[in-house]
C-alpha cells in the first residue's frame, strides 16, 4: 500500500469507526422496537435447531441414535466383496453431515438455556449421543467393511481416500484390530489412566494448604486485595459447602438493607451495588449446585474452580481499582495472632509473586506452592506407566509418538528437534532479559542471590519502569459494541466477507444475535454465526467458539457452516455500555479468528470441516487475528473514548502495546519450553527419575536460574494429567506458524486483500482435507520457518 493510501485510510479511521458504531446502535434500536412485531423466520441452509423443549431435546436425541443405528447396520450388512464409496463411504458421510448440526441443537442448550430442566434434558441427551457414538467408533464389523474398502480401492478421490483412512485410523487407535485379551486390557488401561487423572485433579482442588503473613510480609499489596481476599479465599478453596454458607450469609445481609433502604435514600447507590454483587455469586453458586447434582462428588471441584474464577478480582484489582471498591468489602481472614491466611492457589499466589515487596515472603511462597499435593508425583508417575503400556498395545514405542502421530509434528522426535531449536535460539535475548531483573534486584535488596521466585516481581517492576502502562485507562477506549463493529470492518477489508444481522432470526436470548455473512464479490452466502456475548445467570462460564454446522462442498451443492462465538462480557456497568479490557479484546480478536476459520470452509466431508482439525493447527489463524490488536491502524479502527467514539487511542499508546506484548518474551516462552520439554521427555522415556529431571532441566533451559530447592513441579502441573499430556507444545508450535504468516503476507500492509484472500482460500477453505504443512508451505510459497516468531518476540519485527 502507498504512503498516501495509508495516509488517507488513517484520515477515515475515526469516521468509520464512528460510523460503524453508530449504523449498529440504529440498527439494534430498530431490531429492538420490531421485535415483538414479527415472526420468527427460517434461517435458509441452517438446520441448527434453538428453544427445544426437555422433551423435545430428548426426542431429537432419541432420533439421532436411532437414524444412526441403522445407517450404521445397513453399512455393516455390505458383503466383503461388494464395498465400495457408494455403499460404504457416502452413507457414513451423509450421515455425519446431516446429523452433526442436531446433535450440537441437543448438546448446546445445557451451556446457554435458562430453563435448568431444558440443561438437565441437554446433559442427558449428550451423554446418550456420546455413549452411541463412542460404541459406534468401536464397531468391528464396521471397521471390516471400511478396511476392505482401503484394499480395493475403487477408484476413490484423494478426498474420498483421505476420508477413508481416517477412519480406519480412527478405529485402530480405539483397539478395534486387536485381538478380545488385548481388548480388554485395553479397556482396563483406559479406565486406570482415568481414574488416575481425576485423581490428581480432584487432589488439586481439594488442596486448601495456606500459609500466615503479617501486613509488613505483604507489603506491596494493594489494601484493596487484603480486604477483598475474604471472598476470593473462600470462592478459591476446595471446600463447596463454606462457600454455599457465604453466599447466604452474604445473601441474608442484603435482603436486610434492602429493608433499611427507603430510610437512606442516599445510600441507593451502594446497596443497589452490594445486591448485583452478592446475588451475582449466589446464582453462580446455585448454577455450580445444578452442574454438579448427581455427578461424584470428585468431579465437583473441577466444576466449581472453573465457574467461581468468573468474578476474575485479581484482574480487576490490577487493571482497574475502581471497580474493586464498588465490590463487597470484607477482612481477609485472620488467625488468631492476627495474621493474614493466603491460601496457596494460584488466583492468590499470582499477585503475592507479582506485587510483593518483601523477597522472602516471595520465595515462601514459591517454596510452598511448588510443594504442594506431594501425593501426585507417584500418581502421575503411574499414570505415565499405564500410557506407556497403551501405546505400546496399539503399536507405538511410546506415548508421546501415539500422541504426536495424528498431529502435525507426527514425532516426538520432531517435537523435540522443533523445542530445543527455538529455546537454543532464545538463549541471548534471555540472557539479556535475565541480567535487566538481576540488576533491578540488586540495586533495590544488595547482593541477595537472584531465584526462580523473583522473576513475576521483578519482570513487572522493569515492564512497569519501561511503559507505564494503565490498563485502566486503555479499557476506557474499547466498548464493546465498537470492538465488534471494528473486527467487522478488519474482516472485511481483509478477507473480503460482509457482514449483515439477520433480524428476526429466532435466538434462545434477547441479547443473541445472528449474521449471515456473504462473499463481497459474489454476493454467495458462506456462513453464519450466532453472537451470545454478554453474562447471565446459567451460562457457560468461558469465552469460545462452537460449531453448530458443518461447512462442506460436494459435488457443487454446498452445506452452509453455522458457528456460535460465546463469552462473557458485561452488557452494561452503572448505565454505561460494556468496555472491555485489552486481553478481553485480544480474546474476542482470537475467537473470532475460529469463526472465520469455520464459515470459511469448503471440505468436502463435514469430518474435515470448520474446527475439526488437527490441533497443532487449528489455533494458528486465532493467534494470527491476536496480531491485529497490536497494530496503530487496526487499535484506531475498533477504539473510541467510550465518553466520545471519534477520539481513538493515541498512536503513542499503540506504539507501546506493541512494545509491551514482545518485552520479557524470551524468559516467558523459555519457561514454557521448560514444560513442554518435560511434558515430551516423560512420556518419550520410561522410568525417569521426575524430580531429577526437573532439577538438571529447569536450569539448562532457563539459562542458568536454579530450580527451588524443596520442590517439585510435578505435583501441581495439571495439563500432563489430562487434556495436554505428551502435547504442551502444541500451542507455542502453533504461535510460531501465525507468527511466520503474519510476518511475510501481512506485516507490510496489515490490510493486504489479495494475502487475505489468499489465506482464506488456500489455508481456510480445505480444512482438514489437506495437509497442514503442505497447505502452509504452499500459502507461504516457501517452507515454515521460526525465524519470524524469534524477530517478532525480539521486537526487530
Amino acid at each position: 500500500m502507498g504512503k498516501q493510501q495509508k495516509r488517507d485510510r488513517s484520515n477515515l479511521i475515526v469516521l468509520t469507526g464512528a460510523a460503524a458504531l453508530l449504523a449498529i446502535a440504529v440498527n439494534f434500536a430498530i431490531s429492538a422496537i420490531n421485535s415483538k412485531h414479527r415472526k420468527k423466520k427460517e434461517i435458509p441452509g441452517s438446520n441448527v435447531r434453538v428453544n427445544l423443549t426437555a422433551s423435545e431435546i430428548l426426542k431429537l436425541a432419541e432420533s439421532i441414535i436411532k437414524k444412526s443405528k441403522q445407517v450404521h447396520d445397513a453399512v455393516a450388512s455390505v458383503p466383503l466383496d461388494k464395498v465400495a464409496y457408494v455403499n460404504v463411504i457416502l452413507p457414513l458421510a451423509d450421515l455425519e453431515a446431516q446429523q452433526f448440526p442436531l446433535i450440537q441443537s441437543c448438546v448446546f442448550p445445557k451451556w446457554l438455556s435458562a430453563s435448568e430442566d431444558v440443561r438437565k434434558a441437554s446433559a442427558e441427551a449428550e451423554r446418550k449421543i456420546d455413549a452411541h457414538i463412542s460404541m459406534c467408533r468401536k464397531r468391528e464389523d464396521i471397521y471390516r467393511v471400511v478396511k476392505a474398502l482401503t484394499v480395493t480401492g475403487d477408484g476413490l478421490s484423494t478426498d474420498a481416500k483421505n476420508f477413508t483412512h481416517f477412519l480406519v485410523r480412527e478405529f485402530e487407535r480405539n483397539g478395534v484390530n486387536l485381538t478380545l485379551s488385548k481388548k480388554e486390557e485395553l479397556q482396563r488401561l483406559t479406565a486406570n489412566i482415568d481414574e488416575l487423572s481425576m485423581q490428581y485433579i480432584h487432589n488439586l482442588d481439594d488442596d486448601c494448604s495456606f500459609l500466615l503473613f503479617t501486613d509488613m510480609e505483604l507489603e506491596g499489596l494493594p489494601p484493596e486485595f487484603l480486604k477483598l481476599q475474604g471472598n476470593r479465599l473462600i470462592l478459591g478453596c476446595g471446600n463447596f459447602m463454606l462457600r454455599q454458607k457465604l453466599i447466604m450469609k452474604l445473601l441474608s445481609i442484603t435482603i436486610s438493607k434492602k429493608k433499611k433502604k427507603k430510610k437512606r435514600k442516599k445510600k441507593k447507590r451502594k446497596d443497589n451495588q452490594w445486591h448485583h454483587v452478592v446475588v451475582y455469586m449466589y446464582r453462580l453458586t446455585m448454577a455450580c449446585l445444578r452442574k454438579c447434582r448427581g455427578r461424584p462428588k470428585k468431579y465437583w471441584g473441577e466444576v466449581i474452580r472453573h465457574d467461581m474464577l468468573l468474578l476474575q478480582l485479581t484482574e480487576d484489582m490490577t487493571h482497574d481499582r475502581k471497580v474493586w471498591r464498588s465490590r463487597i468489602k470484607v477482612s481477609l481472614e485472620k488467625s488468631k495472632d492476627g495474621k493474614r491466611k493466603i491460601i496457596l492457589k494460584s488466583h492468590q499466589i499470582s499477585p503475592v509473586l507479582e506485587l510483593c515487596k518483601v523477597g522472602s515472603t516471595r520465595r515462601a511462597v514459591s517454596i510452598s506452592y511448588g510443594r504442594r499435593c506431594e501425593a501426585n508425583v507417584t500418581i502421575l508417575e503411574k499414570l505415565i506407566q499405564l500410557r506407556h503400556k497403551l501405546a505400546r498395545l496399539l503399536g507405538f514405542a511410546n506415548y508421546a509418538d501415539y500422541a504426536t502421530d495424528v498431529r502435525m509434528a507426527k514425532s516426538s522426535s520432531k517435537v523435540f528437534e522443533f523445542l530445543e531449536s527455538l529455546s537454543a535460539s532464545l538463549n541471548d535475548l534471555a540472557y539479556r532479559e535475565l541480567s535487566m531483573v538481576k540488576a533491578l534486584k540488586k540495586k533495590e535488596e544488595g547482593e541477595c542471590p537472584f531465584g526462580m521466585e523473583d522473576l513475576p516481581y521483578y519482570v513487572k517492576r522493569v515492564k512497569d519502569q519501561q511503559f507505564h502502562m494503565n490498563f485502566g485507562v486503555i479499557k476506557q477506549y474499547f466498548p464493546i459494541n465498537l470492538v465488534l463493529s471494528g473486527i467487522f470492518k478488519i474482516c472485511q477489508d481483509l478477507f473480503g466477507l460482509d457482514f449483515k444481522e439477520v433480524e428476526g432470526a429466532e435466538v434462545w436470548h434477547p441479547d443473541v444475535q445472528l449474521f449471515s455473512t456473504s462473499d463481497l464479490s459474489s454476493k454467495g452466502l458462506v456462513g453464519y454465526f450466532y453472537l451470545d456475548l454478554y453474562s447471565r445467570v446459567g451460562k457457560y462460564a468461558h469465552t469460545c467458539v462452537v460449531a453448530l454446522q458443518n461447512g462442506l462442498l460436494n459435488n457443487g451443492s454446498r452445506q452452509i457452516p453455522v458457528a456460535l462465538l460465546v463469552s462473557q462480557f458485561e452488557k452494561k456497568v452503572d448505565g454505561h455500555p460494556g468496555l472491555l479490557q485489552f486481553p478481553e479484546v485480544v480474546n474476542l480478536f482470537h475467537e473470532f479468528g475460529h469463526v472465520i476459520h469455520h464459515i470459511c470452509n469448503c471440505a468436502s466431508f463435514a469430518k474435515f470441516s470448520g474446527l475439526r482439525l488437527d490441533p497443532d493447527f487449528v489455533e494458528i489463524p486465532a493467534l494470527l487475528m491476536e496480531n491485529w490488536c497490536y497494530e496503530s491502524l487496526s487499535l484506531r479502527l475498533i477504539s473510541g473514548f467510550h465518553q466520545d467514539i471519534t477520539k481513538p487511542i493515541k498512536d503513542e499508546l499503540c506504539k507501546s502495546l506493541k512494545k509491551w506484548r514482545c518485552s520479557f518474551s524470551a524468559l516467558k516462552l523459555k519457561q514454557e519450553i521448560f514444560y513442554c520439554l518435560f511434558d515430551q521427555i516423560i512420556h518419550s522415556t520410561e522410568n525417569v527419575d521426575i524430580s531429577g529431571l526437573f532439577k538438571h532441566l529447569y536450569p539448562k533451559v532457563m539459562v542458568g536460574l536454579p530450580l527451588l530447592e524443596g520442590i517439585n513441579p510435578a505435583s501441581c502441573f495439571p495439563r500432563t494429567a489430562i487434556g495436554y499430556e505428551a502435547t504442551c507444545y502444541s500451542h507455542i508450535w502453533s504461535e510460531v506458524f501465525a507468527a511466520d504468516i503474519f510476518a511475510l503476507k501481512f506485516h507490510d500492509d496489515i490490510f493486504n486483500l489479495q494475502a487475505g484472500l489468499q489465506f482464506r482460500n488456500k489455508v481456510l477453505a480445505p480444512g482438514g482435507g489437506k495437509d497442514p504443512i503442505e497447505m502452509l508451505s504452499e500459502f507461504l510459497g516457501r517452507d515454515p520457518s521460526i525465524q519470524a516468531f524469534l524477530d517478532s518476540i525480539s521486537g526487530t519485527n
